[in-house]
């Protein structure tokens, strides 16, 4: 599980944000985040989609309406989950715009002759962000709510949910900020020694 996500330096790395609706959080988001939008036509968001965590690969059909939905439930989701990992009240304004995508028709799932799992076709945006909006209900009140957590790197932005077993995860991605803390650590350690 996990996206491939790519550093400033164009460094690809792995990272598992721990629950499809966190995996909306990088492809842009409100006020600071708004630099790294990738959701800019309606078929940016079916990639997306066949990138997530949903298995199989939905086939979407997404209007602009549709986009623009999705945007939103994204930006509300920046902000609980912020304000979440945080230790911060969860915003009702937030809290009001995820309840009313989940309250939606979410992707329906079939079965196939040969027992495989598929999607009613043809799916929808809105069918989407409801799934989306759903899978957050669950994790906002569920047995991992308090694990929800900001990379423990100053300047990373990523927010993810630590489902570890002893719940000690600090970075995005040990990858990145936890490689890069440790090659801090141990040049600070061999300068204290010098």
């Amino acid at each position: 599980m996990g996206l491939i996500l790519h550093s400033s330096e164009g460094v690809p790395y792995r990272f598992d944000p721990g629950a499809l609706c966190l995996e909306l959080l990088p492809t842009g988001g409100p006020g600071a985040y708004a630099w790294r939008e990738v959701l800019h036509h309606p078929a940016d968001l079916a990639v997306w989609a066949a990138r997530s965590r949903l298995r199989p690969t939905p086939e979407i059909e997404v209007t602009p309406a549709g986009l623009a939905d999705a945007k939103r439930l994204r930006d509300a989701l920046w902000r609980l989950t912020a304000a979440r990992a945080h230790g911060r009240p969860l915003p009702a304004e937030e809290v009001a715009r995820v309840n009313e995508a989940a309250a939606g028709q979410p992707l329906v799932p079939v079965l196939h002759d040969d027992g495989g799992r598929g999607w009613r076709h043809p799916a929808t945006a809105a069918q989407l962000v409801s799934t989306v909006a759903r899978d957050a209900v669950e994790l906002f009140s569920g047995p991992y709510a308090d694990r929800i957590r900001e990379c423990g790197a100053g300047n990373c932005y990523l927010l993810f949910v630590d489902t570890s077993r002893p719940g000690r995860r600090r970075w995005c991605s040990m990858q990145r900020c936890g490689n890069r803390h440790k090659v801090r650590a141990l040049r600070a350690r061999q300068d204290e020694r010098e």
